[in-house]
This record gives structure tokens, C-alpha cells and sequence, in this order.
């Protein structure tokens, strides 16, 4: 395998055709010039110079490898450049794993910061529940990744895992505008013969209801789930059914109601994740960022842990 030191020494000789201009250019020894280019002789398996008492002549070799050569460092000295400045987070890559409401609400304000601070770097984004971003955190394949958890179903994280909070969030009843609960905080008993619209079976969002409603002595009616809150709240516009809603996914909408469960304040828990191994050094940075946003703020029934 060439050698790049050597081959830049063979560019610099060739560019000024000698061993002891070159040596100065270069800060060394014209001895080292010399072993540097008898080394890069035996390594190609040709001789690069005519070697004469007060001079030398490049071979034809010498100037095609000179030539060809010389682009080489150029990109050579282009991807040193990257990466030194990749380690001080200035370029470089993060894959970052989200899930829809935080995607749309939290996401795009870090990203629009840290595009402002740091142009070179690039950013890729990966839309999943938590379940499924998770083990790709830990597989290497997402750097960071946003993950909520219930009140009413906890998480354990693995251990390889750095686990910060960012927001805490409420979760809302929405009931169609004329419903009689919109009148008072709303007791769950009282919706207990509702026909409920829930997130897609087994998620956390369903199972949070499912286990909400058995404290309160009945099962949920589902008669409609989306893991879309905008079709949810839509839903509950149209006045089929009610709806328990994070505060993320909450937007006022005409003809529909929102509010806290009276005496039993329930909450959705955001964190950003990453493994404690990972050296990359846009982390921080994109850490810093989803934190600054959480801080001023990103809607009602919202607030920082």
C-alpha cells in the first residue's frame, strides 16, 4: 500500500525539482526527502528520478503518479478537513428517531437551531412509536431518539441507554362542543357508556386508556382507533365518540372540548435517548437544542419535568 506522507514528498520534489527545496517546503531533512523517496521507489517497484551529481530528473512514472497523485491529496486533505471538523461538531451526521406529535411540534424548531449553528451537518429524521425506535438506538442505526412514556404504563430502559427528560405532557378527554361533561371537569365515570376513539391496539396510548377506565370500574368502548391524532380530534368533531389526547397532539378544533380528568391528572412522559457509548459529537448539540425548545415552551397542558 502507498504511503500518503511519501507520496506528498514525491508531489513537492517533482513540483520543484529538488530533493533539498522540497525538504525545506516540507520541514524535513534532505536525508529524509531522499529515504522517503528510495522508499516509495521500492514500493511502486520503479525508479522515479534520474539521480545525477548536482540534480535530478522525474521519470515519466514519477510524473503521472505526481500528477494523479496531487489529486488525491487534494481529497485526502479535503476529508481530513471534514472529519476534525465532524469531532468539533461543526459537520457531520445524526439520525435522529421521533414520533409524530413530537415530530411536529418539538422537531422542526431544534432542527431550524441547530441548521443555524451548524450549516455543514446533516440531519436525518426516522418517524416510529417508541417501540420500534428503540432497538435501533441501540443497534447504532438512530443516534438519538425522542420516546414518551405513560403515567399508567412505565418504562424500563436498558442500561446502555442515557435517558433524559424533556416535557411533561397531560393527557385530555375531548368530547364533541355540546356534550354535557364539557360544562364541568370531566369525571371519567361519566363517560363510562361513550363510545371511545383510541390509538391502534397494543400502544401505550391504548393500553393507558384500557387501564384508566378498569380503575374507574368499566371497560372502554372502542368503536374507532388512529394512530392520527388530527383524525382523532376529527372524529370527536363529527361527534361519534370521545377521545383521550395528549397534549402534544391537541389542537383546538371547532365543535370539539378538551380538558384535564378532574382528581386524576394523568401525564405523558418525553424523553430524548441515546446510547451513553455514542461519540458523536452532534449529540450534545442536538440535545442542547431539543431542551431549548421544550423550555419556551410548545403549546398548553404542557411544562418542562
Amino acid at each position: 500500500m502507498l504511503n500518503p506522507v511519501h507520496l506528498r514528498t514525491l508531489v513537492e520534489v517533482v513540483k520543484t525539482g529538488s530533493f533539498a527545496e522540497a525538504a525545506r517546503r516540507l520541514g524535513y531533512t534532505s536525508s529524509a526527502v531522499s529515504q522517503q523517496i528510495s522508499a516509495f521507489e521500492r514500493a511502486v517497484g520503479v525508479p522515479l528520478f534520474e539521480r545525477e551529481a548536482h540534480s535530478i530528473r522525474p521519470a515519466a512514472a514519477a510524473l503521472l503518479i505526481a500528477d494523479r497523485g496531487g489529486e488525491l491529496l487534494a481529497a485526502l486533505d479535503g476529508f481530513e478537513h471534514e472529519v476534525k471538523a465532524m469531532v468539533q461538531g461543526l459537520r457531520g451526521r445524526l439520525r435522529i428517531g421521533t414520533f409524530p406529535t413530537a415530530s411536529s411540534r418539538i422537531v422542526p424548531r431544534a432542527l431550524a437551531a441547530l441548521q443555524a449553528e451548524l450549516p455543514g451537518a446533516e440531519f436525518r429524521l426516522d418517524e416510529a412509536e417508541p417501540d420500534d425506535v428503540l432497538p435501533l438506538v441501540l443497534t447504532g442505526e438512530l443516534d438519538l431518539a425522542l420516546v414518551y412514556a405513560y403515567d399508567l404504563v412505565p418504562r424500563t430502559w436498558p442500561g446502555e441507554l442515557t435517558v433524559l427528560p424533556l416535557l411533561d405532557e397531560s393527557l385530555l378527554v375531548m368530547v364533541p362542543a355540546g356534550h354535557q361533561a364539557a360544562k364541568n371537569n370531566v369525571r371519567l365515570e361519566d363517560l363510562r357508556d361513550e363510545r371511545w376513539i383510541a390509538s391502534r391496539d397494543g400502544t401505550s396510548g391504548a393500553t393507558c386508556l384500557t387501564r384508566l377506565c378498569a380503575a374507574a370500574g368499566f371497560a372502554p368502548r372502542i368503536t374507532f382507533r388512529s394512530n392520527d391524532y388530527e383524525v382523532v380530534q376529527s372524529l370527536v368533531a363529527a361527534g361519534v365518540g370521545v377521545a383521550l389526547v395528549p397534549a402534544l397532539g391537541y389542537k383546538e378544533l371547532p365543535g370539539t372540548h378538551a380538558m384535564p380528568l378532574r382528581h386524576k391528572p394523568l401525564r405523558r412522559h418525553v424523553h430524548v435517548v441515546h446510547r451513553t457509548a455514542n461519540t458523536n459529537p452532534l449529540l450534545r448539540d442536538a440535545v442542547n437544542a431539543l431542551q431549548d425548545v421544550c423550555r419556551s415552551g410548545v403549546g398548553s397542558y404542557t411544562n418542562q419535568p
